[in-house]
C-alpha cells in the first residue's frame, strides 16, 4: 500500500491518523512514519483498511430517514 493510498483509505473511513492509532493501540507516531512514507505499512494492517475503505464505499449509508428541511 502507497502513503497516498492509506490516506485515500482513511478519508474513506473518515479516519484519522491518531483515530487509527487509537484502534490499533500504537503509537500515533508510527502511523505517521506510514502515512509520509518513512516506514513501510504493514501487509496486515494495508490489506485491513483496503477492505474496510471498500466495503465502505460499497455500501453508503442509507438515505431518506433524514429529516427534511424547509424550504
Amino acid at each position: 500500500m502507497t502513503p497516498n493510498r492509506f490516506s485515500e483509505c482513511l478519508a474513506s473511513l473518515r479516519w484519522t491518523q491518531r483515530g487509527l492509532a487509537s484502534i490499533l493501540e500504537c503509537d500515533d507516531r508510527l502511523v505517521r512514519r506510514w502515512a509520509s512514507g518513512e516506514a513501510d505499512i504493514p501487509a496486515s494492517v494495508a490489506a485491513w483498511l483496503e477492505t474496510l475503505a471498500q466495503a465502505h464505499d460499497a455500501i453508503p449509508p442509507p438515505q431518506g430517514w433524514k429529516r427534511r428541511q424547509n424550504a
